[in-house]
């Protein structure tokens, strides 16, 4: 049996980890390109996600709206139920407009009526290119694995309510029956749902699936946006899982869930059973063209349940924290506020009640926390800035040991002396080499706090700001002015910023940091970049005040010294 590991692709890097990775990169340029400029190091790799587990246990009860109960269970009529042609119904909420199929009891087309997709259009949850590899949502799926053709294809006997929330599918035959219930309120992102099913009067145990992708499926990148999740309330955690770990066939996780179900970014569709001992959540992974360039890639499904009588809540809807919160507490989760959770979250919730008590704009809110942030870091940006001021006193010291050096290689045993006569050197004037990258180290915790919640925080998607369309998307521009922009005040201050660099060529290199900056931000939120150029245009008064108010001591002249002999090997 070959090695399941050997076989697995290799894992890309995040875009956390990428820019983790070249903050990380800079830092060392900065560091160390006074002496020499180092090989770029590997890359590290993603660690696996860990395993899924199962469990049980008695749940806590789960906050829910009410709403029409579902259908009771009846013993299976002994006569034929269905249809005689195929229609279309459609159930219409303050929230949703759903178009429901009697052929299989599924559902056509989910719309949030409150959103919309990144072109503009009413937000379609379903993924239309994945139907005829994966059929509708809400399909049946057997849990002993054999084919559910057939009451996928049947023509169900609808029923619709008198006020049109609630909606019965039944069918029928000599060997199958088959009930489907979805019951909805208006403002209310909750529904009710049951599903049962019976073969020659005994139940068989199946599932309802969602697959082939959810949410927002014209966004680039949308199906890498999309797992499956699942809340264990005996580990006390989430678990997400993405497409590929379901490549090589349904991953099965059974045990004591809170909600299960599918996410993207900004949306999620999970269940919320009534009874959590056992139920059942099988992670699919389909390959389905995108809307972007219609290459395929594995897009995340999901079949709930597990029992011949499933019966649970369904919230679908935004990932708006207090929509969460209000219909469980453990429903908040599914915002994932990433590495920097403990900046992030209160940023974002700085960013809301700034924008709902003073501020009715996101775009106005990202500035002034930005200007906020850089004040109160001050104290600590001053005493870098003094570093850097001292160290650039040291130059035409560190100039004279370098002469006294030239010509040795990088081996000979000389450069250790070099360095050392350095490091004394600051020692001696109280230099931190290290100061000069204070400001960038402080930022970077703030950076990716402000990408999280960018890249998750719902109330932000949509935003705009003077002409920006979207401070969660680049600009929809054919040239962007924010990048620009922030390249020019990222030039303007490192050019007002005293160099630590005794070599011209080192000082060259330094001033490419904006360039790559740019090209690195280029692709990255709107609102991303303005916090950026914001840190930039403060950082530039401040540092204009720094240097015509704040004054350090020059240092002597350095002595006149003889060049070091080369070592004898």
């Amino acid at each position: 049996m070959s090695d399941p590991k050997k076989n697995s692709p290799k894992k890309e890097l995040t875009t956390e980890q990428r820019m983790l990775l070249a903050f990380a990169l800079m830092g060392v340029v900065l560091l160390v390109s006074q002496y020499l400029i180092p090989a770029p190091p590997e890359s590290p790799q993603k660690k696996a996600a860990p395993a899924a587990t199962t469990s049980k246990q008695t749940a806590e009860p789960v906050k829910t709206a009410e709403a029409p109960p579902p259908a009771p269970s009846t013993p299976a009529p002994t006569g034929q139920v269905n249809s005689s042609s195929e229609e279309t119904i459609r159930v219409e909420t303050d929230l949703y407009q759903i178009d429901f199929s009697n052929r299989g009891a599924v559902i056509k087309s989910w719309v949030l009526k409150n959103y919309q997709d990144s072109t503009g259009k009413p937000l379609e949850l379903l993924n239309a290119r994945a139907i005829g590899k994966t059929g509708y949502p809400f399909s049946i799926r057997l849990k002993n694995g054999s084919s559910a053709q057939k009451l996928n294809q049947a023509l169900f006997r609808a029923t619709l309510s008198a006020d049109k929330l609630r909606i019965d599918f039944e069918y029928a035959d000599s060997e199958w029956h088959a009930r489907k219930s979805f019951a909805f309120r208006n403002k209310s992102h909750l529904a009710e749902v049951s599903s049962e099913v019976s073969q020659s009067g005994r139940g068989k145990p199946h599932l309802l699936s969602w697959r082939g992708g959810f949410g927002d499926e014209t966004v680039i990148g949308a199906a890498s946006n999309q797992h499956s999740v699942f809340y264990d309330l005996n580990e006390g955690k989430l678990n997400v899982l993405e497409a590929g770990k379901a490549k090589d066939g349904p991953v099965v996780n059974r045990g004591n869930y809170s909600f299960a179900g599918i996410e993207d970014m900004y949306f999620a569709a999970v269940a919320l059973p009534e009874s959590t001992d056992g139920f059942e959540i099988h992670t699919i992974s389909d390959l389905v063209p995108n809307a972007i360039d219609a290459k395929e890639e594995p897009n995340a499904g999901v079949a709930v349940g597990g029992e011949h009588l499933n019966r649970f809540s369904l919230f679908v809807g935004p990932k708006d924290t207090d929509l969460l919160r209000s219909i469980s507490p453990r429903l908040e989760q599914l915002v994932d506020w990433g590495w920097f959770a403990i900046i992030a979250k209160p940023l974002f919730l700085s960013l809301n009640w700034l924008h709902d008590k003073y501020l009715p704009n996101y775009g106005w809110c990202i500035i002034l926390i930005t200007v906020i942030i850089n004040f109160i870091m001050l104290p600590l940006k001053v005493t870098s800035l003094k570093s850097m001021k001292k160290m650039q006193g040291l130059q035409p010291h560190v100039k004279a040991i370098n002469e006294k050096y030239k010509g040795l290689s990088l081996r000979d045993p000389k450069k250790a002396e070099q360095n050392q006569e350095i490091m004394e050197l600051y020692k001696k004037h109280g230099v931190n080499p290290m100061g000069g990258c204070v400001p960038m180290v402080l930022q970077i915790p703030f950076f990716f706090a402000f990408y999280k919640v960018l890249s998750v925080a719902i109330e932000i998607r949509g935003a705009d700001w003077l002409w920006v369309t979207d401070l969660s998307r680049p600009e929809m521009l054919a040239i962007r002015p924010l990048p620009i922009a922030m390249v020019a005040s990222q030039f303007f201050m490192q050019k007002m910023t005293p160099s630590t660099a005794a070599d011209p060529a080192q000082q060259r290199i330094m001033l490419l940091m904006p360039l790559f900056f740019g090209f690195m931000f280029y692709n990255f939120s709107s609102g991303l970049v303005l916090y950026w150029l914001t840190g930039n245009v403060v950082g530039i008064a401040q540092q204009l005040f720094f240097n015509k108010f704040i004054h350090t001591a020059a240092p002597e002249p350095p002595p006149v010294s003889k060049p070091a002999r080369k070592s004898r090997k």
